[in-house]
């Protein structure tokens, strides 16, 4: 009988300061993990999303304030975690041309996604995709 391989998990992880300048950081570390596979370009704009929310919505705004970046990647499943240190969470209020779409695009482009956490110890947003 012959034994199949699976590849192993992989993971990565990073924290930023949560100023705006590095949304790019975040992008340019996912981008290099994923070195150009298929899901790349989605990934990279759903994770621009996330990490944007948590630089505008969450306390990690405030000074000294930090969000990190988890990255797994499974056989062909890739799930990006971003946490930041809470805050009320609200849908947006209103959505117009430049603001209030972030969630709705991660939801179109990903498998799936979703929230934990809470206020007071912050949330974690993550995101799948099939890789390749």
């Amino acid at each position: 009988m012959r034994e199949t391989a699976t590849a192993p998990l992989l993971a990565w992880s990073r924290v930023f300061p949560a100023v705006p300048a590095q949304v790019r950081e975040a992008r340019q570390f996912l981008s290099a993990i994923l070195d150009g596979r298929p899901a790349t370009d989605d990934s990279i704009l759903c994770l621009s999303e996330l990490v944007t929310n948590a630089t505008v919505h969450s306390r990690s705004r405030e000074p000294e304030g930090h969000f990190s970046v988890r990255v797994h990647l499974d056989g062909g499943c890739l799930r990006v975690e971003v946490s930041d240190q809470g805050g009320p969470w609200a849908q947006p209020a209103q959505t117009d041309e430049r603001n209030g779409r972030g969630l709705l695009i991660v939801d179109q482009l990903a498998r799936a996604w979703g929230r934990d956490g809470n206020d007071q110890i912050g949330w974690t947003i993550w995101f799948e995709m099939e890789c390749w």
